[in-house]
This record gives C-alpha cells, structure tokens and sequence, in this order.
C-alpha cells in the first residue's frame, strides 16, 4: 500500500516555555503512558471448558500503554459500552480557502464510523457525532505548524493550544466523549500521514472538562478506508497492531496482516479481533470459553462478525453462542481462538476458518502485544488484495489440525452446524 498505517503520538513532557498557559483556558500538552494494574500470578484450577468458565482467562491489566488485559477497564479511556457524543471541530487556515465544505468532511466519516461500531458492537455501542456547520479560523498559516507523520512535540502542542482556543468560544467541549479536530485537507501545511490520536498526560482544560485526549484528523478528501474507526479504536484504549520497521523500511503488516481494523484499515478482513470486543464489554463472559485441559474441549464458535448490521438484514450474534475461547499459557500470555469468515466487515476475507493469535498483556501497542499464528506457514495467500500475503491463509479450515508451536496445544476443526458455526477441538497438554 502506498499510504503508511496510522498511529498514535505521545507527547513529551514538559511542555515547552513558548507555549505557556493562556490567561483562561488551560491547554498544556504533554505525554501520557496510562498507568495500569501490575500483573499477578497465572491463575491455576480444575478443567473446565465452557462458556461460563472465562474468568480465570482474564489476562490482568498491566502498566503497558493500551495493555491488552481485561480484568479491570482504564477510567482514563471513554469505554464504548453504551452511546457516547462527538464533536467534529473543522479548522481552517489564513494561508488556505477551503475547497470542500464541513459537510462534505463530515461526510466522508460518518455514518460509516458509527456503522462500523454498531456492527462491530453487536449493537451495544453508538458513537453519535455533532459535526460544526462552519469553518474555524486558525490564527497561524498552515505552514507554521510543520505538520507531519512524525511531528514534534512542540508543534502538535501548537496545533493543539491554538485549535482549542479557536473552538472554546463556539463549542461546549463538556457535551462530548470524544473530539476530533478536521483540518483543512486542501492548506498547503497539511500531511495527511499525520492523522493521528495525541495523548495527553496533563489534559487540556475547556468549559470545566478534562480533555485526556484529541483525533487530530488532517485526510484528504475522500479519505483512506476505515481511518477515524482505526483512530478512534485509540480513543477506546485499543492498541497499534501493526509492526514498524525502525529503518522505515520492510513489512508493517507482520504481527496481525489483515485480521483485525487496528492493524490495517486496508486489510481484506478489518473487523476486530473478539479479544478486543471482550475488552470493550461487547461479549458477555458466557460467550468466553476458557480452555484448560486435560480433557479436550469441544466447542461451537460463531462467527466474530455481526453480519448485516444497521440496515440489513439485522444485527447477528446478540445473545448467542460463544464467539472466543481462550487458552492461559502464562501470567500475562494467552491464546485466543476465533471463527472468521465473509459476513459484514470481513465480507473480503481472503480465506475462512479459526483464526489463532497470541496475546501479551505486557507488550505496548506498536510491539506486538497480538500475533496472529499462521496454521499454514508454507504458503500465502490473496497477493493481489491482502496486507500481508504469508498471513492471509493463517485460519484453521474444516478437516483440518493445528498444533501451536511451542505451546501444547492443539486445535481441530472438525466441522461446520447448520447455522454456520464451526465446530472445534482444542486439546490442552
């Protein structure tokens, strides 16, 4: 893909002199590393294997930043686990007349975000934007903000004081979860590999509410597939999936290819992982099976994905069977097993089956806290479409058996019910 994948940025700590408090807004930008639980001792008992039993399955919180552990929810994160406002703020620049319009911006991201989170949701959650009607003037050129992938603290921290003291007058930023400032995407100044989400340690002050974090959106219009859903995902504590070459150079797809929308908005199958969906409260804990042996556990996986969602056919999945089943293979290390397949989001899947991946609750977002395990590591698939061809073929398919390396266990699709659901063994030891 031509475009890079997206990220976050975390802004370094203390905010530089020249941008100093103003008189009435606070609106100091710094970094954050959210601080979390530290995790404790692997949980050990007798074998069970069943949709009630996913408690000793869940990995702890560490202080990792975006920790995969779901035992505790991070309150420094918005949780997505009911309706929650977003205000789209459109900034303008004296150096730039806009070609297209807030509406045209608001456009290209929604409805499609809330769609995708109401479908990823099971209908659980609705993000309700409220996008401005109007343009917001900047008091400085584009240009003056060095805008860019990789920017500097003391520049994004600008952008920021400057875009909050535009807006303050004319928005109620205590109304709203969620804030994305809309650059102007035609200004001269504006990279549009600098979309991204700021952190913020000490948070920006505004009508009496802390602002922990911002969507600083700068896409070209159209933009790229899936964007704000990717950046937004940050807003909900979930973590870069996706490898960075520290040259710049080589794969960035290797951890998780196409399978999840935080490690690719391009990937042939964006919906997210079931792991994350538990993180985010959208599985109840009897859709969780935990899996630990000796006998071998025989289990119905529905597929992760809702299927027609908003507008179709309704939305699949609420209530039902069990969509993960979990394997604990050490204090803050798991396996995760998952049905895939050409339903909603994942409608280009490139091949279907159980998707397996190890989940690390101690790696930080960017280092591979998930990894996708290729059952079929001799091959690759879909080169034309995929991220990520090697991975592309990684699910386990009907009459087949997979043996995790280094781990013990095994995993056997043995079948598929009437309904679609897939049957599976998983063999523990």
């Amino acid at each position: 893909m031509s475009r890079e994948p997206l990220s976050e940025v975390l802004l370094p700590r203390p905010f530089p002199r020249t941008f100093a408090r103003p008189p009435l807004r606070s609106t100091a930008a710094v970094f954050t590393t959210m601080a979390a639980l530290a995790a404790t001792s692997l949980i050990t008992g007798p074998s069970v294997a069943g949709p009630f039993s996913a408690a000793p399955c869940t990995l702890e919180r560490t202080e990792a930043h975006h920790s995969e552990g779901l035992d505790t929810w991070n309150s420094a994160y918005p949780r997505p686990a009911r309706s929650l406002d977003a205000v789209m703020v459109f900034l303008s620049f004296p150096d730039a007349r806009p070609m297209t319009t807030p509406a045209e911006l608001a456009a290209d991201h929604f409805p499609a975000t809330t769609r995708f989170f109401e479908r990823a949701s099971y209908g659980r959650f609705t993000l309700r934007p409220h996008p401005l009607r109007h343009w917001i003037r900047m008091p400085r050129p584009s240009t003056a903000y060095a805008i860019q992938r990789d920017w500097s603290a003391a520049d994004r921290g600008a952008y920021l004081r400057d875009a909050l003291a535009a807006a303050d007058g004319q928005v109620d930023f205590s109304r709203y979860d969620v804030v994305y400032f809309v650059a102007d995407p035609d200004a001269p100044g504006v990279d549009s590999d600098a979309t991204k989400v700021v952190n913020l340690d000490v948070p920006l002050r505004a009508d009496g509410t802390d602002i922990r974090r911002v969507v600083t959106v700068f896409e070209k219009h159209p933009p790229d597939r899936l964007v704000l859903a990717h950046e937004t995902g940050h807003v909900f504590d979930l973590p870069d999936l996706y490898h960075r070459p520290m040259d710049g150079k080589g794969d960035w797809d290797t951890y998780v290819g196409d399978w999840d929308l935080m490690g690719s908005q391009f990937g042939l199958a964006p919906e997210l992982f079931a792991w994350h969906k538990w993180k985010l409260g959208w599985l109840e804990r009897r859709q969780v099976a935990c899996v630990r042996g000796p006998e071998p556990a025989r289990l119905t996986l529905e597929p992760v994905d809702a299927g027609p969602g908003p507008g179709g056919a309704g939305i699949l999945g609420v209530g039902r069977g069990t969509k993960l089943a979990v394997v604990r293979t050490g204090p803050d290390s798991a396996l995760a097993f998952e049905a895939r397949e050409a339903l909603g989001s994942d409608a280009a899947v490139c091949r279907q089956g159980v998707l397996i991946y190890r989940i690390h609750s101690g790696e930080a977002s960017g280092e591979g806290p998930i990894r996708v395990i290729d059952a079929h590591p001799r091959t690759e698939a879909c080169w034309e479409n995929s991220v990520y061809p090697p991975l592309a073929d990684a699910p386990v398919d009907v009459g087949e058996t997979f043996k995790v390396p280094g781990e013990g266990v095994q995993v056997t699709v043995t079948g598929r019910t009437a309904t679609g659901a897939w049957d599976v063994e998983i063999q523990v030891g």
